[in-house]
């Protein structure tokens, strides 16, 4: 049985996870707009890997009995200033990311749930990833002016990105 603070938690949880992958749909939209396709393309890829995660933690509170309440997902921004600003964006978002993973992964231990901990293990190798990739590109893209030629050399990059299997 999961407690119930440990079960608020994983259900603001899953919203944040909705809310993350609304975020890089919008951001996703902002590219498209923008003729970046490859940007578009490696954000959507980012959208549905984190309505992954937010899944994840619903299948993870149906498979202990616990009730799974949704919440309302702010609305994302629509439009960014540029490349730069919006992989700024990413990192800082990811970031957040991490620390509500790690304040998840303390109730947990709290609550001596020990199968969150084993789920939450896993999230927080995630976050590892999730934060290396985004400051990688940021940095790419701190690299070249922002019109410039090589913009669309890396937007042909990342979008090449695929999803990933589980």
């Amino acid at each position: 049985m999961i407690s119930k603070k440990l079960q608020e938690a994983i259900n603001e949880q899953i919203k944040n996870e909705f809310h993350s992958a609304y975020l890089y749909l919008a951001m996703a939209a902002h590219c498209e707009a923008e003729n970046l396709a490859g940007f578009g393309k490696w954000l959507k890829v980012q959208a549905e890997e984190e309505m992954g995660h937010g899944m994840k933690f619903y299948e993870f509170l149906i498979d202990r009995g616990a009730r799974v309440t949704l919440q309302a997902i702010p609305q994302p921004p629509a439009s960014f200033k540029s490349m730069v600003s919006i992989f700024e964006y990413v990192l800082e978002h990811e970031q957040k990311v991490t620390g509500l993973i790690n304040r998840l992964y303390e109730i947990a231990l709290q609550e001596k749930d020990f199968a969150a901990q084993v789920l939450l293990h896993w999230f927080i190798n995630e976050q590892v990833e999730e934060e290396k990739n985004a400051t990688q590109i940021l940095e790419q893209l701190k690299m070249i002016p922002e019109k410039g030629g090589a913009l669309l050399f890396l937007d042909r990059h990342v979008g090449k990105r695929e999803a990933e299997k589980e």
